[in-house]
């Protein structure tokens, strides 16, 4: 009988606990359906481990100390790019002097640069997608600055140009700095940097004029060349202090090293990385050239390739037309002295040594000072109305001062045109390469900028036969076709169907 009364209590025990269960079940089930959506997806989040991209990451750190000092060693790659590229104008006079070269081998010379450029533009744009920006950068410092020391002892002109040519090869692998540089910066301050970094272009062709000025009188131009490579030496030891792209990384699966380089960045600037963890798939389609003519990009990647075609045909344009126009006394000045009213001509042939005087170097020196002079208005036209719009204003702009250059003039009036013709075609060219590195995702941004930048080279190619040896010829003659590929170009612009203002970097397509 009493072994009857516990089962029975045992059962009635088991009943209350079940009793219990099912009414707390109740009671929550209740609470949840009275929550709100948002209320409901918060406690979710909440239940889930927080984590982080690497865009929360850079925009969480912001500008800071690292960034300066991005800003000033990439800057300083600019630096090496513009001697070695203005360095083709100062001694075209030197090399037509002691090899006599007619008109088309000068040009040749700089058709050579911009064919190894091209060639590599792709090849180091792949290689940087797949690899790494850094290593391509870094290799390519060296490389630029090997063969244009060798350069300073070619015995022929064969030997020259096939040096030359091998120098552009170099310098194409550092022009994907820019995109390691972009990787790094947060997106509202991407129109204020990057545009900035024109001083440093500015100071490269500033110094290699100088160096003209100075060394090849009392030195020749081998040595100027030898002197030239210095700040290359000189990058190549603190480019050490910058880490690899952790947009790279993360693409790679490496979060380990993107981990790494993310909290030094934020530690160097004072910040702190977001609450979680780091999280992004790994991009297994990296450096795929297929990707910038799908569906998605296409129109985009066309009408970049022209944009860029246009804005080194316009930029280098600009560069060797002057310096062709002051060589060979081409211009026409109402304030004229002697000197520069003797006209000289292939046909004529009256010397092939016209080396540059002091006010030809300073009219060269003044135009470089163009390069920045319209910093504040290039960032202000990106910032209000974007980037294509800008592109297309500049185009328009660069069209109109390179028909000025045709009137006739005072020195000084001649000096204004180019200073302005130098800002606007300048300008160009840095709001074209923003653009290309925010348009294109992570997975292929350095074989986009590859592509973009070998289809630049092609109008590197192009100019020279148009600045140095047309030139002779008719002096509006030569200009018009640059005039007439900007004004194309700007209507091209229009088309565009992508505006990158304000719009976070993409990592996969």
């Amino acid at each position: 009988m009493a072994l009857k009364r516990s089962s029975s209590m045992k059962t009635q025990l088991v009943d209350a606990i079940q009793l219990q269960e099912v009414e707390l079940e109740e009671e929550i089930n209740t609470n949840s359906s009275n929550n709100s959506p948002a209320e409901a997806a918060e406690a979710k989040a909440q239940a889930e481990p927080k984590c982080y991209t690497v865009e929360d990451a850079v925009e969480s750190i912001g500008f800071g100390r690292f960034h300066i000092l991005l800003f000033v060693i990439m800057g300083s790659a600019n630096i090496v790019e513009a001697m070695e590229i203005m360095l083709l104008a100062v001694v075209s006079p030197e090399i037509r002097c002691e090899w006599r070269l007619e008109d088309w081998q000068v040009a040749l010379v700089s058709t050579m640069v911009f064919l190894g450029f091209m060639v590599f533009g792709v090849l180091c744009g792949y290689v940087a997608d797949k690899y790494g920006r850094w290593k391509v950068v870094f290799g390519g410092f060296i490389w630029a600055a090997y063969f244009s020391l060798l350069t300073s002892f070619s015995p022929s002109y064969g030997w020259f140009i096939f040096l030359r040519c091998m120098v552009g090869c170099g310098v194409a692998a550092t022009s994907q700095g820019f995109v390691l540089k972009t990787e790094f910066i947060p997106a509202k301050y991407r129109a204020y940097l990057l545009p900035l970094a024109s001083i440093f272009w500015m100071l490269g062709s500033m110094l290699i004029i100088i160096l003209g000025m100075t060394v090849v009188p009392t030195m020749g131009w081998r040595w100027m060349i030898r002197f030239s490579i210095i700040p290359s030496i000189i990058l190549i030891g603190l480019f050490m202090f910058i880490p690899e792209s952790a947009r790279f990384q993360v693409s790679a699966g490496n979060i380990k090293g993107a981990m790494s380089t993310l909290t030094w960045i934020a530690k160097m600037n004072g910040a702190t990385l977001p609450e979680g963890e780091l999280r992004e798939p790994e991009v297994t389609e990296r450096g795929n050239a297929a990707t910038l003519i799908s569906p998605a990009f296409r129109r985009t990647s066309l009408l970049l390739w022209y944009s860029w075609f246009v804005a080194s045909f316009s930029y280098y344009g600009s560069v060797l037309s002057s310096s062709e126009l002051l060589e060979k006394n081409l211009l026409c000045m109402t304030d004229a002295d002697p000197e520069h009213q003797i006209k000289h001509n292939q046909e004529e042939a009256l010397c092939y040594c016209i080396p540059f005087n002091m006010a030809d170097y300073q009219t060269l020196l003044i135009s470089c000072l163009g390069e920045v002079a319209l910093i504040p208005l290039n960032i202000f036209l990106l910032n209000i109305f974007g980037r294509k719009p800008s592109m297309a204003i500049l185009q328009v702009m660069s069209a109109v001062f390179f028909m000025l250059v045709n009137i006739c003039t005072t020195r000084f009036g001649f000096t204004v045109l180019l200073f302005l013709l130098r800002s606007v075609v300048s300008m160009n060219f840095n709001v074209v390469y923003i653009y290309t590195a925010e348009v294109y995702p992570t997975a292929v941004r350095s074989i986009g900028m590859g592509f973009c930048t070998s289809f630049s080279r092609v109008g590197g190619m192009i100019a020279p036969f148009i600045a140095q040896v047309l030139m002779s010829r008719s002096v509006i003659l030569a200009l018009s076709p640059f005039a007439t590929a900007c004004v194309i170009c700007a209507l091209g612009v229009a088309f565009l169907p992508i505006e990158t203002r304000g719009r976070a970097l993409l990592q996969d397509a």
